[in-house]
């Protein structure tokens, strides 16, 4: 009986935890010189047992080992026994099972009340983020800097505006991003787009270094061959007489 509650193998065991009440598996390591009591508790500073892993209950949980291969080698069934007098190989997997509680009981969460504060309780608190950013007069609380914002996004948008209307439909054009290679083309479309704000150039490519056929999301704004298509802002398309880019005698 008394080699029973002796730790004979090492002192540290890797385990992986999977119990009754949710489809998760954790991966813990745990000293074999606890009790299978101990192991089960979440006292103290027990921050890693079972009962704060898995959510079942010290007092109702059952425990199961199984090897790499799922085999079921043992149960740890004696509360006061040492974790290192079982069968508890590294890798082995311990089942906890927990007939008072329900699966998924812990993961379901519309079942946790939620806390909400209307409006006018928000707007009443002083410590909120809402109450920092007025008291500091940060962000869309300052009217200073919204004004700003709003003037140079306004004066932007004049001078995307008049570049645009120097680029007509038909030009040769060439575009220059930053960090791209340049690309010239002829101008298929100009005007906005359904998947970005502001104003847009509609480029056929004279080689396959667009990213589309004039269309996107469904949306057709011009026909070109896949990857000839492309779109650029104003700001980065230059309309001149830009003759074709031979790549062939660039590469020889």
């Amino acid at each position: 009986m008394g080699d029973q509650y002796q730790v004979i193998t090492a002192p540290l065991v890797n385990v992986r935890i999977t119990s009754s009440l949710n489809s998760f598996m954790a991966e813990k390591r745990f000293d074999r010189g606890l009790t299978i009591g101990d192991f089960k508790a979440s006292y103290f500073s027990h921050t890693g047992r079972l009962e704060l892993i898995t959510g079942a209950s010290c007092g109702s949980m059952s425990l199961e080992v199984f090897d790499e291969n799922d085999k079921l080698v043992c149960a740890l069934n004696d509360d006061s026994a040492l974790l290192g007098s079982f069968n508890v190989e590294e890798n082995y997997r311990i089942h906890v099972t927990d007939n008072s509680k329900k699966m998924g009981e812990f993961e379901d969460l519309s079942k946790v009340e939620k806390y909400e504060l209307s409006e006018e309780e928000y707007s009443k608190r002083n410590d909120s983020v809402r109450s920092f950013l007025l008291k500091n007069k940060l962000g869309k609380y300052n009217a200073e800097e919204q004004q700003k914002l709003q003037e140079e996004k306004e004066a932007l948008e004049k001078v995307e505006k008049e570049k645009a209307e120097t680029i007509t439909v038909g030009s040769r054009c060439e575009v220059r991003v930053q960090g791209e290679a340049v690309r010239r083309g002829e101008v298929m479309y100009v005007g906005k787009v359904h998947f970005k704000s502001g104003l847009w150039v509609g480029v056929k490519y004279d080689e396959p270094l667009g990213k589309n056929d004039g269309s996107i999301g469904g949306k057709r704004y011009f026909e070109c061959p896949m990857k000839y298509g492309g779109f650029a802002r104003p700001a980065f398309c230059e309309v001149g007489d830009f003759p074709e880019i031979n790549y062939e005698d660039d590469e020889m």
